[in-house]
């Protein structure tokens, strides 16, 4: 439910709404507006009886949400929110951010050459696992916490915000110490304790599952578009791009596309990740190694550095040529 009050209402009247929501047994949720403010209903599994809150002074009217994605969705929070980042980045606005680096932290040599390598081609966030879910249990697991210590290293040399991965509850409270960017991958989507926690965390989430985050009162949330499971064997993911004006339409959330995980092969991600931006994406999370030959994981959707230096000056013109622009790292901005 979605309490909207009246233009100019006191705040003592926001405040008794939110008080009488506290009263009813319900978590109120106040969110300022532009033109006014509205105070969203939490914690009801059905729908609630709002004649005692339409009776309340200040108040306009009483909205059902009928979304079961209630906080995402655009029926909540018709103006788009913006996720900001350290360092004066944000998500969702006019910028795009691009996110780059290899798939998992495998040594500081390889992390801080590939940190150097996407900041220089004008990254402003990089990308990296040191915590990598996989299917066999034989395959490279990330170097866990050294590699969050790598991770803060290449920061501080690159200046480059950090975004990676939290596999499990525990897990997250070290992640959050490094990273600008929590990110929960598709395997976690339905790992329900991590995500309340997450949505207690404070940290920007990189995520396909929101509204568990928002439940907890975190609305600083990063949707991502990598495409799903296909019969057709030809790409990694059936890599729906279609899905980025339809999330836009539908949920107030940023989203950024990752068309390395959504098609699987190199020489894919280039023209994906083009077409991603001239569909809206707010952002890219693209791979890119060093030496994608000797990569421990996920080397066949790894650019090369040069082509990742292509890739970004493909998309700063579709960027420019819808009036968007993509970031730029720190010291370049100055």
């Amino acid at each position: 439910m979605l309490i909207v009050m009246r233009h100019g209402a006191a705040e003592e009247e926001i405040l008794r709404v939110v008080a009488t929501i506290e009263e009813m047994g319900y978590q109120a949720r106040p969110m300022p507006g532009k033109q006014r403010t509205s105070v969203g209903l939490v914690g009801n599994d059905g729908r609630v009886d709002g004649s005692r809150l339409a009776a309340l002074p200040g108040v306009q009217e009483i909205l059902h949400v009928t979304k079961p994605y209630k906080q995402v969705s655009r029926e909540w929070k018709a103006e788009p929110t913006v996720v900001r980042l350290p360092a004066g980045l944000s998500v969702g606005g006019e910028d795009v951010i691009v996110m780059a680096g290899p798939c998992s932290v495998e040594s500081e040599r390889q992390i801080i050459e590939a940190a150097r390598a996407v900041r220089e081609a004008g990254a402003t966030v990089l990308r990296a696992g040191a915590f990598k879910p996989r299917s066999s249990p034989y395959a490279f697991q990330g170097l866990g916490q050294i590699g969050l210590r790598l991770l803060a290293k290449a920061r501080e040399e690159t200046g480059l915000l950090i975004v990676t991965e939290a596999m499990d509850a525990e897990g997250l409270d070290h992640v959050v110490e490094v990273a600008d960017i929590v990110q929960v991958g598709a395997r976690n989507m339905q790992n329900y304790s991590l995500l309340k926690h997450a949505g207690r965390c404070g940290k920007p989430m990189l995520l396909l599952s929101a509204e568990y985050i928002l439940a907890e009162g975190n609305t600083q949330v990063i949707l991502c578009e990598r495409g799903i499971r296909s019969f057709d064997q030809a790409t990694r993911n059936l890599f729906d791009l279609s899905a980025i004006p339809v999330v836009h339409g539908l949920s107030h959330l940023p989203i950024v596309a990752d068309p390395s995980h959504g098609t699987g092969h190199r020489d894919m991600v280039i023209p994906m990740a083009r077409a991603a931006v001239a569909a809206g994406a707010d952002g890219l999370l693209v791979e890119v190694h060093p030496y994608p030959d000797r990569a421990l994981s996920d080397g066949a959707q790894s650019l090369y550095p040069e082509q990742f230096e292509r890739l970004m000056k493909e998309v700063r013109l579709i960027a420019e040529a819808i009036g968007r622009r993509v970031a730029e790292p720190a010291a370049v901005r100055a």
